[in-house]
């Protein structure tokens, strides 16, 4: 329609030339039209010309079109006796409005987005890997599923370029997968002694890592998958214990793994496939606090910023790391700095602060711009959702935000699940999943929780709840199309 009209506009006059024909026309009628006429051909006869009507088209200029920015949501319809069909919804950025809402696997319990945001892929407990575009016009018909191998039981999904890796302990392998639908290609088995948890690493980076945890504990371990053979380096980078969780630098040269049961972040030299050897005053693991599970970075400053769950029941942390690699302001403390393989700056791996947040936190997401960072706090599981209050000032069920300036705690948001209809809001699930974004003239951060069936989503510019958004069932997960 769009298009339709664009060309319509092309292919005719604007209001005021329209009236100036009719004058013209008006004229030819007049009781002077003869002497009018004659003029008009005399002149045309003057040029030696062919009289011939032009229209000239005066289309609209506006600004460019900006790219729609989208939260993508899954949730569940059914429970484990009841098991029903999942929905995937689409909220619009600009409007915090449902654009879509379609069915995809019975119960889905995990949701990633490729690195340009355009497609989704969700693991679903029917034993199937669904992949959708994401776009306001999906129908139900291009929703894909591809059914796993018997015996599979994955728990997490990387989208590489033209390569889909499944982390599947159940059949203690990286799957890689191809195409669309999702075809398998091949099994990418792992160490029987170890069992596969997720795959760390960007889109189109030379090598990728899958973690794996020792069965029955002990030091994990990272495989390096060579993504331009899909193959297994046969030697694997051992890290500490109980490894859960990942993230890659933009540039590929560093990824930063996540031991859960040791309180401690192995980093890996991508470049070299090895442990990182940190500058002096630093070791390697990097020590944070209790169970660290989740991270993401602040590359404006270049610092990662990590959640730690705590015990779960009372108030958990987040860990600032230091990991500036040397630069053109670097060079000076490192002499040997090379710029196609850069090694450490002083101060890598430094923890800069530890910020006491609320319990049992659960992800973390940094703003682009690297001036906040948002924690999700699942809360005791065992008490209800509560406001922080004078007695209990960091509150049940919240979400901390972390000025990043200061590495201190400026807001503990209560996180209602249900419709804001005035007066307190119903705290009445425990939130267990962040996305975060940035824009003019507000960023946004979207929680849900797998206890009820509504998103809240906070304003940046004020760090308090805007709306919450109906999900038709509980909130699972959720991501945006841009950070």
């Amino acid at each position: 329609m769009h298009l339709a009209r664009i060309e319509a506009e092309g292919i005719t006059q604007s209001r005021p030339h329209r009236r100036a024909v009719r004058s013209a026309a008006k004229a030819l009628r007049s009781p002077f039209r003869f002497a009018f006429a004659a003029s008009v051909l005399a002149s045309l006869i003057g040029c030696g010309n062919t009289y011939r009507p032009v229209v000239s088209a005066i289309n609209p200029v506006g600004p460019a079109a900006q790219p729609q920015k989208f939260a993508v949501v899954i949730s569940t319809t059914g429970t484990v006796a009841n098991p029903t069909p999942g929905l995937v919804t689409f909220v619009d950025f600009a409007g915090d409005t449902v654009l879509i809402t379609a069915q995809i696997g019975v119960n889905p319990y995990y949701l990633i987005l490729n690195s340009g945001g355009n497609t989704g892929y969700t693991l679903n407990s029917d034993h199937t890997l669904t992949s959708f575009d994401i776009s306001t016009s999906l129908l139900q018909s291009q929703i894909l599923q591809t059914t796993l191998l018997p015996g599979a039981s994955p728990v997490s999904i990387f989208p590489e370029g033209a390569n889909t890796y499944v982390t599947d302990p159940g059949l203690n392998a990286i799957s890689q997968f191809t195409g669309q639908p999702l075809n398998l290609q091949q099994e990418l088995g792992i160490n029987p002694a170890f069992s596969p948890i997720y795959v760390v690493g960007i889109a189109s980076a030379p090598r990728v890592y899958a973690i794996s945890q020792r069965v029955g504990g002990g030091l994990g371990q990272v495989s390096t998958i060579e993504t331009t053979s899909n193959t297994i380096d046969p030697t694997p980078i051992p890290v500490g214990r109980g490894p859960v969780y990942g993230v890659m630098t933009n540039d590929a040269k560093r990824a930063f793994i996540m031991n859960q049961t040791d309180g401690t972040v192995s980093v890996i030299n991508s470049q070299t496939n090895q442990l990182d050897i940190l500058p002096v005053g630093a070791t390697n693991p990097i020590t944070v606090g209790t169970s660290p599970l989740w991270a993401d970075f602040a590359p404006t400053r270049n610092e990662l910023v990590v959640a730690n769950a705590g015990d779960g029941v009372t108030p958990g942390s987040v860990s600032i790391i230091s990991i500036p690699l040397c630069s053109a302001t670097a060079l000076p403390t490192n002499p040997n700095c090379d710029p196609n393989n850069p090694v450490d700056a002083v101060g890598f791996g430094t923890v800069l602060a530890t910020v006491p947040v609320g319990i049992n936190p659960r992800m973390v997401g940094v703003l682009q711009d690297g001036t906040r960072a948002y924690v999700v706090n699942g809360g005791n599981p065992n008490l209800p959702c509560a406001a922080p209050s004078t007695a209990n000032p960091l509150g049940n069920c919240t979400v901390s935000v972390i000025n990043l300036n200061t590495n201190t705690v400026t807001t503990t948001i209560p996180v209602p699940v249900s419709p804001i209809t005035g007066g307190a809001p119903n705290l009445n699930g425990h939130p267990n999943y962040i996305g975060v974004t940035t824009g003019t003239p507000t960023g946004k951060v979207y929680v849900t929780s797998p206890e009820s069936n509504f998103m809240t989503v906070i304003r940046t510019d004020t760090d308090s709840v805007d709306t919450t958004i109906p999900l038709q069932g509980n909130g699972v997960s959720v991501r945006v199309t841009q950070p």
